[in-house]
């Protein structure tokens, strides 16, 4: 490196970085962190668990941040009343989600519920999650189901018990497969994992996507924040996904197929067996309005609802027991609160839980400890406007740290105790902007109810 450049790269940056401060005071923009660096912004700060790192840069500077991840604005909030404003006050202008590439092709390019932009479509697919997929009708039509798979699971778990006292049984792998199977049972009424499994291959095939699924989603894609990455050639996980867009569409198809070739009444030709699925429900809908029942529809929302179904709960189930063995007094209270209301020789039912709310209790504490998604879903402003009295750009991604905020000591008194008690008084699982696990606004996850339904069931 020759003299002039030793000499005129410190001033160049030094420059940089006072104009950027100063354009940034002058817009109003929310506070943040130094240096933000040409083209690669703030991601030499990150380091995972990113949600923690996040969580101290919020403590740090400000709890609410403006950053710069390559080439896209970020919008970090970490407070309650921020994330308020963000859901309420500017709910519409937040209601997008940003163009990533895994959104593109495993959601059908920006067209599932999950990405879709605000508008027509978007309401369409809202009103057909929450009449024929998530309704109060429906969940409750689909309970039995989730009654027989506890059932399932409790017998292997006394067969395990009796059989050698001191084996040991994976908990985390009986409540994925518990929830796995009920989500696909009620979407195609097939069971994927363990006993009664009738068509092996077919079960292997979906086991495999969805293990790719999961290690695609984990993956972040450099190309959506630094886009020359993409331009010279790096495109890797671009081409994974779109293989793995491939088997899934081919996957749901089949079995869109197979309801069909079952008649539209959803009773089986050669059987008689009439199974009630939710494909078979939307295929019915599909006769009287094909063009808003579309296969492209229905398979996008089952794998949405695939997706979102089982990974949620289960995790919440896993981390609620681990919770309960390592807190004895918390469990022996909910045990005797239990055997006090349905005895000692029979299950809960629904009607029971009404009447536990120390349960509820447990399920929230469990959702503001152990967040399966930390951060929720990205948003992305359509439009300029306003948060904590600072201007925010159209364009800008929307990153909301729910972990700092149900762990933030300001707000919860011993955040890193298990204290179910503290909900006391609290309906379902949201205590305004302070817990959230299932997000807020237009964007809130729609299937709430039914996750909530699994866990308690549990």
């Amino acid at each position: 490196m020759d003299t002039l450049t030793c000499l005129y790269l410190p001033l160049f940056l030094a420059l940089y970085v006072l104009t950027h401060r100063f354009l940034h005071k002058v817009q109003n923009l929310p506070p943040s962190p130094l240096p933000t660096l040409p083209l690669i912004g703030h991601f030499p700060l990150l380091k995972k668990p990113f949600h923690r790192t996040l969580t101290k840069l919020s403590d740090r500077y400000s709890p609410i941040l403006l950053l710069r991840f390559g080439s896209r604005r970020v919008f970090l909030v970490a407070s309650p009343s921020a994330a308020e404003e963000c859901f309420t006050k500017n709910d519409i202008v937040f209601a997008n989600g940003p163009r990533l590439l895994a959104e593109k092709y495993l959601g059908y390019n920006y067209t599932s519920i999950n990405w879709a932009p605000y508008g027509d479509h978007w309401w369409n697919l809202h009103r057909i999650s929450f009449l024929e997929i998530l309704s109060s009708h429906r969940v409750q039509m689909f309970s039995s189901i989730w009654v027989d798979e506890v059932q399932t699971l409790i017998q292997q778990l006394f067969r395990t018990c009796t059989e050698n006292q001191d084996r040991t049984m994976d908990l985390k792998s009986a409540f994925f497969e518990l929830t796995f199977n009920a989500t696909m049972r009620m979407i195609a009424g097939k069971r994927y994992y363990g006993k009664n499994v009738t068509e092996i291959d077919e079960a292997k095939w979906f086991q495999e996507i969805g293990a790719e699924s999961t290690r695609l989603g984990a993956e972040s894609n450099i190309g959506d924040f630094l886009p020359f990455m993409s331009r010279l050639g790096f495109k890797g996980t671009e081409k994974k996904l779109i293989a793995l867009h491939d088997k899934r569409k081919r996957f749901m198809q089949d079995l869109i197929e197979g309801h069909r070739r079952m008649g539209a009444d959803g009773t089986s030709p050669s059987t008689g067996v009439r199974k009630k699925t939710l494909i078979e429900i939307l295929l019915s809908l599909h006769e009287t309005e094909p063009e808003l029942y579309s296969d492209e529809t229905i398979r996008s929302l089952m794998l949405v609802l695939y997706l979102a179904g089982f990974e949620t709960s289960a995790g919440t189930m896993k981390w609620a027991m681990s919770l309960l063995l390592n807190n004895l007094e918390v469990l022996k209270k909910a045990q005797t609160k239990i055997d006090n209301r349905v005895g000692h020789n029979c299950l809960i039912n629904e009607t029971d839980l009404a009447k536990l709310p120390f349960l509820h209790y447990i399920i929230n504490e469990t959702l503001r400890l152990y967040l399966v998604v930390p951060l929720l879903l990205p948003h992305e402003s359509s439009e300029e406007c306003t948060v904590g009295g600072f201007l925010i750009p159209g364009g800008t991604m929307l990153l909301v740290n729910l972990w700092a905020i149900q762990n933030d000591p300001k707000i919860w008194v011993d955040p890193t105790k298990f204290k179910p008690e503290r909900f006391e008084g609290v309906e379902g699982a949201r205590d305004g902007f302070k817990l959230m696990p299932f997000g807020s606004g237009k964007r809130g996850c729609p299937g709430e109810g039914l996750a909530m339904l699994q866990i308690r069931d549990k």
